[in-house]
Protein backbone atom coordinates (compact mmCIF):
# COMPACT_ATOMS: atom_id res chain seq x y z
CA UNK A 1 0.00 0.00 0.00
CA UNK A 2 1.26 3.46 -1.27
CA UNK A 3 1.65 6.31 1.55
CA UNK A 4 -0.70 8.51 0.38
CA UNK A 5 -3.33 5.61 0.36
CA UNK A 6 -2.64 4.70 3.88
CA UNK A 7 -2.80 8.26 5.14
CA UNK A 8 -5.95 8.79 3.75
CA UNK A 9 -7.55 5.61 4.56
CA UNK A 10 -6.43 5.91 7.74
CA UNK A 11 -7.26 9.73 8.02
CA UNK A 12 -10.88 8.89 6.84
CA UNK A 13 -11.59 6.25 9.03
CA UNK A 14 -10.59 8.29 11.81
CA UNK A 15 -12.59 11.12 10.59
CA UNK A 16 -15.81 8.95 10.46
CA UNK A 17 -15.32 7.20 13.65
CA UNK A 18 -15.15 10.44 15.52
CA UNK A 19 -17.94 12.00 13.71
CA UNK A 20 -19.90 8.76 14.46
CA UNK A 21 -18.85 9.26 17.95
CA UNK A 22 -19.70 12.69 18.58
CA UNK A 23 -23.57 12.08 17.41
CA UNK A 24 -23.69 9.24 20.14
CA UNK A 25 -22.56 11.34 22.33
CA UNK A 26 -24.54 14.38 21.17
CA UNK A 27 -27.47 12.39 20.72
CA UNK A 28 -27.98 14.11 17.49
CA UNK A 29 -29.84 11.28 16.13
CA UNK A 30 -32.15 9.08 18.62
CA UNK A 31 -32.03 6.00 16.43
CA UNK A 32 -28.67 5.82 16.14
CA UNK A 33 -28.35 6.26 20.21
CA UNK A 34 -29.11 3.89 23.35
CA UNK A 35 -29.68 0.36 23.12
CA UNK A 36 -30.28 -0.01 19.45
CA UNK A 37 -28.44 -2.58 17.44
CA UNK A 38 -25.99 -1.10 15.40
CA UNK A 39 -24.10 -4.10 14.59
CA UNK A 40 -25.09 -5.74 11.27
CA UNK A 41 -23.84 -8.40 12.12
CA UNK A 42 -25.91 -8.90 15.42
CA UNK A 43 -29.01 -7.46 13.62
CA UNK A 44 -28.98 -10.43 11.20
CA UNK A 45 -27.99 -13.49 13.38
CA UNK A 46 -28.94 -12.06 16.79
CA UNK A 47 -25.25 -12.89 18.14
CA UNK A 48 -23.20 -10.35 19.15
CA UNK A 49 -19.69 -9.94 17.09
CA UNK A 50 -16.56 -9.73 18.73
CA UNK A 51 -16.40 -6.40 18.73
CA UNK A 52 -19.68 -5.44 19.95
CA UNK A 53 -20.01 -2.95 22.71
CA UNK A 54 -16.84 -1.20 21.29
CA UNK A 55 -18.91 1.84 20.46
CA UNK A 56 -20.30 1.84 24.22
CA UNK A 57 -16.40 0.99 25.07
CA UNK A 58 -14.86 4.50 23.76
CA UNK A 59 -17.55 6.43 25.00
CA UNK A 60 -17.43 5.53 28.39
CA UNK A 61 -13.49 6.10 28.29
CA UNK A 62 -14.46 9.84 27.26
CA UNK A 63 -16.77 9.97 30.32
CA UNK A 64 -13.97 8.80 31.92
CA UNK A 65 -15.06 5.24 33.08
CA UNK A 66 -12.28 3.51 32.75
CA UNK A 67 -13.31 0.05 34.43
CA UNK A 68 -16.92 0.31 32.55
CA UNK A 69 -15.03 0.88 29.64
CA UNK A 70 -13.68 -2.60 29.97
CA UNK A 71 -16.29 -4.41 30.83
CA UNK A 72 -18.81 -3.05 27.97
CA UNK A 73 -15.61 -4.12 25.30
CA UNK A 74 -11.64 -4.01 26.06
CA UNK A 75 -11.15 -3.20 22.44
CA UNK A 76 -12.66 -0.23 22.87
CA UNK A 77 -9.17 1.21 24.73
CA UNK A 78 -7.18 -0.04 21.19
CA UNK A 79 -9.67 1.82 19.20
CA UNK A 80 -9.38 5.07 21.20
CA UNK A 81 -5.99 5.04 21.25
CA UNK A 82 -5.35 4.45 17.55
CA UNK A 83 -8.23 6.93 16.52
CA UNK A 84 -5.85 9.33 19.03
CA UNK A 85 -2.89 8.68 17.75
CA UNK A 86 -2.83 7.70 14.12
CA UNK A 87 -4.27 11.16 12.93
CA UNK A 88 -0.91 13.48 15.44
CA UNK A 89 1.35 10.76 13.62
CA UNK A 90 0.47 11.13 9.96
CA UNK A 91 0.03 14.97 10.41
CA UNK A 92 3.46 14.97 11.65
CA UNK A 93 4.96 12.76 9.39
CA UNK A 94 2.93 14.84 6.49
CA UNK A 95 4.42 18.24 8.01
CA UNK A 96 8.19 16.22 8.25
CA UNK A 97 7.93 15.10 4.98
CA UNK A 98 8.45 11.49 6.78
CA UNK A 99 7.33 8.19 6.26
CA UNK A 100 7.39 6.92 9.97
CA UNK A 101 3.73 5.78 10.16
CA UNK A 102 4.15 4.05 7.24
CA UNK A 103 6.88 1.82 8.32
CA UNK A 104 5.80 1.31 11.22
CA UNK A 105 1.96 0.38 9.83
CA UNK A 106 4.87 -2.26 7.49
CA UNK A 107 6.22 -3.65 10.68
CA UNK A 108 3.27 -4.14 12.49
CA UNK A 109 1.55 -6.13 9.92
CA UNK A 110 4.64 -8.07 9.46
CA UNK A 111 4.51 -8.94 13.02
CA UNK A 112 0.96 -10.06 13.41
CA UNK A 113 0.99 -12.57 10.25
CA UNK A 114 3.39 -14.27 12.55
CA UNK A 115 1.98 -17.27 14.34
CA UNK A 116 3.58 -16.57 17.55
CA UNK A 117 1.47 -13.04 17.62
CA UNK A 118 -1.24 -13.91 14.92
CA UNK A 119 -2.52 -17.04 17.27
CA UNK A 120 -2.87 -15.28 20.54
CA UNK A 121 -4.42 -12.25 19.00
CA UNK A 122 -7.08 -14.11 17.56
CA UNK A 123 -7.46 -16.08 20.46
CA UNK A 124 -7.86 -13.11 22.42
CA UNK A 125 -10.55 -11.99 19.66
CA UNK A 126 -12.78 -15.64 20.43
CA UNK A 127 -12.10 -14.93 23.78
CA UNK A 128 -13.89 -11.28 24.14
CA UNK A 129 -16.47 -12.62 21.69
CA UNK A 130 -17.59 -15.54 23.73
CA UNK A 131 -17.50 -13.13 26.61
CA UNK A 132 -19.80 -10.64 24.87
CA UNK A 133 -22.31 -13.56 24.13
CA UNK A 134 -22.02 -14.89 27.98
CA UNK A 135 -23.33 -11.03 28.91
CA UNK A 136 -25.95 -11.03 26.54
CA UNK A 137 -24.43 -7.81 24.98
Amino acid sequence: MTRNRLYLIDMLTCLLGSTYLWIQKANILPALSGESDTCLIKSISGVPCPSCGTTRSILELLDGHFITSLQWNPMGLIVLLIMVISPVWILIDLLFKKESFLRFYGRAENQLKSKWIAIPAIGLVIINWIWNICKGL
